[in-house]
């Protein structure tokens, strides 16, 4: 009978859960810390050792300099040897500019005035990196006046690659420049932001010394080994 009135009961209701507090997730050794602060302490650590990596780069890449700088002027009294036994071989200079990567960037106009070309010198100053000068030496030819042509590569007072070249002193008639203008108007607006294709063009186009493609491969391709060109053109 008992049992009978306690289902007469009112059923009773479920107390509502409270919300959880949130917790923080420790970890061992944080002491405890949470660990986000432990992250940020971790963040700054990393920080701190990185400034110590950039600061060795740092002074590799200076100690590096100093030892390209020393051999660079050991290999002067070579090169300039190298000149005088190049100067007895007619068409090697003009060999290794036309038959070598250079040709890539060279047009027709320019291939007849390259075979005056009897000596290329290239010029490193202290920053052996970003500085240097290449003087392009030309015997009497029907073109133009200059005996030597030259082109610098800098950095300028805000560490921008800048160059600057020789002003070319065309003869009457002979002025590449005005032929290679005349065939960029003629061809498509696309074609006239591709690569030059006229050494002259190159030789006076200071606009983005920093992509100068051609002074690379004069530089670190060609100067190094010229005589790999000469004997074998088509590589």
């Amino acid at each position: 009978m008992a049992s009978k009135c306690q289902s007469l009961l009112p059923p009773q209701k479920k107390k509502p859960r409270l919300p959880t507090a949130p917790r923080w997730e420790y970890t061992s050794g944080s002491q405890g810390l949470p660990r986000e602060k432990e992250q940020q302490e971790a963040i700054e650590h990393i920080d701190e050792v990185q400034n110590e990596i950039d600061r060795l780069n740092e002074q590799a890449s200076e100690e590096i300099l100093k030892v390209e700088q020393k051999y660079n002027k050991l290999h002067q009294p070579f090169f300039q040897k190298r000149s005088e036994l190049i100067a007895k071989i007619p068409n090697l200079v003009t060999t290794f500019v036309i038959h070598s990567q250079v040709s890539a960037l060279l047009g027709e106009e320019a291939e007849e005035a390259l075979h005056y070309l009897t000596r290329v010198e290239v010029t490193e100053f202290e920053d052996l990196k970003s500085d240097y000068l290449i003087d392009f030496y030309f015997d009497e030819n029907p073109y133009f006046e200059n005996k030597v042509l030259s082109k610098e590569f800098h950095l300028n007072e805000s560490h921008d690659p800048s160059s600057k070249s020789t002003e070319i002193k065309w003869k009457s008639g002979k002025d590449l420049m005005e032929r290679s203008s005349q065939t960029q108007n003629k061809a498509s607006r696309k074609r006239q932001h591709e690569e030059p294709e006229s050494f002259f063009t190159w030789f006076t186009d200071h606009s983005d010394a920093g992509a100068d493609e051609l002074g690379d491969v004069i530089k670190y391709d060609t100067r190094p080994n010229p005589l790999q060109y000469y004997l074998v053109p088509d590589m």
